[in-house]
């Protein structure tokens, strides 16, 4: 799991995007923020519930200049007939990545291999394509996009502004820390 810091692998995928599949390799986030939001299978029961959440995020999320990607192990046909069936998911615009062979799972070692589906489990990648955050949770533990938003706002903080680091629970506006030799031990 030495993800962080690391570039994403290559990737080429189909995804359902706004009423049409869509090709999707690692050059559609060149030079952009995004979050690749892996979950285990459609028509679920915690998975819509976070997708949703990260729906209600996505005007923002864009706003900051980041694309959202769900990936799961499904289809991107399967995707479609989720979208179309669920209140839940139809307000999904972002794009839902159907990963069928595992690749791009695998790519971010989240793939339960016994099982065929991904983890729980959400990565930050950078404008140069490099994994800045991630986190990984059980199968009953859902996660929390406005968390999401709010690891994002650091990450581009820190790196608009070389030198400083957010402490935690920082909230965009909020003091930072410059780590120094004559801030060791006044913390």
């Amino acid at each position: 799991m030495a993800l962080i810091n690391t570039k994403i692998k290559p990737f080429a995928a189909t995804a359902f995007k706004q009423g049409k599949f869509i090709d999707v390799t690692e050059a559609d986030i060149a030079g952009k923020w995004a979050v690749f939001f892996f979950y285990p299978a459609d028509f679920t029961f915690v998975c819509p519930t976070e997708l949703g959440d990260v729906a209600d995020h996505y005007a923002e999320l864009q706003k900051m200049g980041v694309e959202v990607f769900s990936v799961s192990t499904d289809t991107h046909f399967t995707h479609k007939a989720w979208h179309e069936s669920s209140d839940t998911i139809v307000k999904i615009q972002y794009g839902m990545i159907g990963d069928p062979t595992g690749t791009i799972t695998r790519n971010f070692d989240a793939m339960r291999e016994d099982e065929g589906l991904a983890d729980r489990a959400t990565f930050i990648v950078d404008p140069d394509g490099i994994i800045q955050a991630m986190e990984i949770t059980a199968e009953g533990i859902g996660r929390d996009a406005s968390d999401l938003v709010r690891k994002i706002k650091a990450a581009q903080y820190v790196r608009n502004h070389p030198g400083e680091v957010c402490p935690a629970k920082w909230k965009e506006g909020e003091k930072t820390l410059a780590p120094s030799l004559e801030l060791v031990g006044k913390i």
